[in-house]
């Protein structure tokens, strides 16, 4: 398995208040992105594969969602997470 409790605790400590808090916004915006990269490696590989796809789709436009709204609460907060995690718009 690609994401055990002790890489979820990690995220979860690094961007969220602790290790944890899995509800922060900045948290779950961590989490999604190590998926999401995840999932992009597995598409590599296995073109066909239309349920990881489509996934990997409503992923993106969770994390996007989320991004907007750390946007508009805190600005400063979401600039850092984007340099952190090295998300472009």
């Amino acid at each position: 398995m690609y994401l055990t409790i002790d890489k979820k605790k990690e995220l979860f400590a690094k961007y969220g208040k602790s290790e944890v808090d899995s509800g922060s916004t900045e948290a779950q915006i961590a989490l999604f992105t190590y998926r999401i990269q995840h999932l992009t490696e597995h598409m590599k590989q296995m073109r066909k594969d239309n349920f990881s796809e489509r996934a990997l789709v409503r992923l993106v436009g969770k994390r996007r969602r989320l991004l907007d709204y750390l946007k508009e609460k805190d600005i400063v907060k979401y600039r850092q997470l984007i340099k952190d995690l090295a998300i472009r718009k």
